[in-house]
C-alpha cells in the first residue's frame, strides 16, 4: 500500500508545471504559447526573463530531488524497497512529462531528470550536469545538450551502483527524454534547432483572452 501511494504523491508532485506558474508570477506568456511551446526554462528564457527562468529551473529540478529523497529518506520507516524508490523516480519524472493539473501538456524533463538524479545519488546527479554544460557550452544547444547527458545517465548509474532497480528507472527516463526530444532531433539534423539564449517576440507579454 505504501508503495502505491507514494507512487501517486510523486506523481502529483511532478504535475507541478513550475513553468507555467512562474511565467504568471512574473507577467510573461504562457511558456505553452510561443517558441518551441515546450513549459520548460530553456523556453522561458527565450522571454527574455533570466529570473523566470532560473526558478522554473529549480523548481523543475526540485521537484524531481525531493520526491526521491523522502523515498529513500523514509524507505525503512516505510518498509518499502528499491523497487518502490524507482518506481517514486519514474513517476515524478511522468508527472512533468504529462502533467494532471495541465491537461497533461507538460515539459521535456530535463531539470526532473537532474533532481532524480541527485536524489538518487549526488555523484550520479553531478557527473550528468556536468555531461549536460559540456555539451551546451560548446555547442549552444540545450536540446543536444540533454540528450548526450541522458545517454550517458545510465552508464554513470551502472560504474557506480552495477545493476539495480534504479538503473531500470534511469533507462526508462532516459528513453523517455530521447522520445520527447524527437523533433528536437529533427530540427538538430536539419539546422533548425534554436540556440541556448534565443529570444521569442510571442513572450514579451502575455496574451490576452
Amino acid at each position: 500500500m505504501n508503495t502505491v501511494w507514494m507512487t501517486v504523491a510523486a506523481y502529483l508532485i511532478g504535475s507541478i508545471s513550475f513553468a507555467v506558474v512562474m511565467s504568471k508570477l512574473f507577467g510573461i506568456a504562457d511558456p505553452r504559447t510561443y517558441g518551441s511551446k515546450n513549459p520548460g526554462a530553456t523556453n522561458v528564457l527565450r522571454s527574455g526573463n533570466k529570473a523566470a527562468a532560473i526558478m522554473t529551473l529549480i523548481g523543475d529540478g526540485a521537484k524531481g530531488w525531493l520526491a526521491v529523497w523522502l523515498a529513500i529518506r523514509y524507505q525503512d520507516q516505510l518498509q518499502i524497497g528499491d523497487a518502490t524508490i524507482a518506481l517514486v523516480a519514474i513517476a515524478v519524472f511522468l508527472g512533468h512529462l504529462w502533467p494532471v493539473f495541465f491537461r497533461f501538456v507538460g515539459g521535456k524533463g530535463v531539470a526532473t531528470a537532474l533532481g532524480v538524479l541527485l536524489g538518487l545519488n549526488p555523484w550520479l546527479g553531478l557527473a550528468t550536469l556536468v555531461t549536460w554544460l559540456a555539451v551546451a557550452y560548446a555547442f549552444r544547444y540545450s536540446s543536444l545538450a540533454a540528450l548526450v547527458a541522458a545517454l550517458f545517465a545510465p552508464f554513470y548509474y551502472g560504474l557506480l551502483f552495477g545493476v539495480e532497480p534504479q538503473l531500470f528507472a534511469v533507462f526508462a527516463m532516459s528513453a523517455l527524454l530521447a522520445f520527447r526530444h524527437s523533433k528536437n532531433i529533427s530540427n538538430l539534423l536539419a539546422g533548425k534547432e534554436s540556440r541556448i539564449g534565443s529570444k521569442s517576440k510571442e513572450a514579451v507579454k502575455p496574451r490576452k483572452k
